[in-house]
């Protein structure tokens, strides 16, 4: 039936392994008529091919009370279906968590953000596919670092994957900014990239070189709005603006440094146990 598609045995072996129950389900209930919507959605069948590989679900949500429905809202919502085509490969589950009612329409509203704007259709897909509960308890943490409900929802407009931050990930990468770099909770609404960076790999062990060199005395600071520059680099470019820059003994006592900054683990770390659910692949 998916052979049709140009969906063969490496990409099966991929699904079942993804959702081993698809094997005992009547993929054939109206599968023809299923196929033809989803062909004008997608509008290539390669297209259709990788949406159903990277969600096998899509061949057994309820076509009529599930499927239907949830592309229609996102329709009414005012995402073309060309947006809407990347937000269904990149977020398979949007179809069976999507809901919207009045309190989330005030969220995206609150927003600011335009029908015209990029990032409207990831707005209108977070929103759409989190919890109530998730949303103000995002929403509550960022208020615990003094920033107003407007501030809050603007900066979702603006960068809306904010959203998609664990509690955890903003909560440390703030302390740190408070903490550690010194600098205004507010410095986050003009750079929203350095709740995004990685507290364990860039922010610390770039601060921590930083103050190296500052101790140092050398050349290269890494200060004020060049700390900013720094942080966005990528390490290749990184190493080269700041450490290989310098005479080859003082860069290697830079780079040891660097290294074993990068090599702090959070506290317990170590001793996380990995809990597998569901299937133990």
């Amino acid at each position: 039936m998916l052979s049709s598609l140009g969906i063969g045995a490496h990409d099966l072996v991929k699904m079942i392994n993804c959702r081993p129950r698809l094997l005992s389900c009547r993929i054939n209930h109206c599968f023809d008529e299923r196929l033809e919507f989803f062909m004008t959605l997608f509008e290539s069948r390669e297209v259709l091919a990788k949406a159903i590989v990277r969600n096998p679900s899509l061949l057994t949500y309820d076509f009529n009370n599930r499927i239907k429905p949830a592309i229609a809202l996102y329709q009414e919502m005012g995402v073309s279906r060309k947006d809407l085509i990347p937000m269904l490969l990149s977020r398979p589950t949007m179809i069976p968590r999507t809901s919207f009612d009045e309190e989330k329409m005030e969220y995206i509203r609150k927003t600011g953000i335009s029908k015209d704007s990029k990032m409207y259709k990831y707005v209108v897909t977070i929103i759409g596919i989190s919890r109530h509960e998730t949303i103000s308890q995002k929403v509550g943490n960022f208020e615990k670092f003094g920033f107003s409900n407007d501030e809050i929802f603007n900066l979702f407009g603006r960068s809306p994957l904010m959203l998609t931050l664990s509690v955890d990930k903003v909560q440390r990468n703030m302390t740190f900014i408070l903490g550690m770099m010194k600098l205004p909770a507010s410095v986050v609404l003009k750079y929203p990239f350095l709740l995004y960076s990685s507290l364990e790999t860039v922010l610390k062990p770039r601060v921590l070189l930083a103050g190296k060199i500052d101790d140092m005395g050398l050349d290269s600071q890494i200060k004020g709005p060049t700390m900013l520059r720094a942080l966005r680099m990528t390490e290749k470019r990184f190493l080269k603006a700041f450490v290989k820059c310098h005479p080859e003994d003082v860069a290697d006592e830079l780079l040891e440094f660097y290294k074993c900054a990068k090599g702090i683990k959070r506290l317990a770390e170590a001793s996380k146990k990995n809990i597998r659910v569901g299937f133990p692949f």
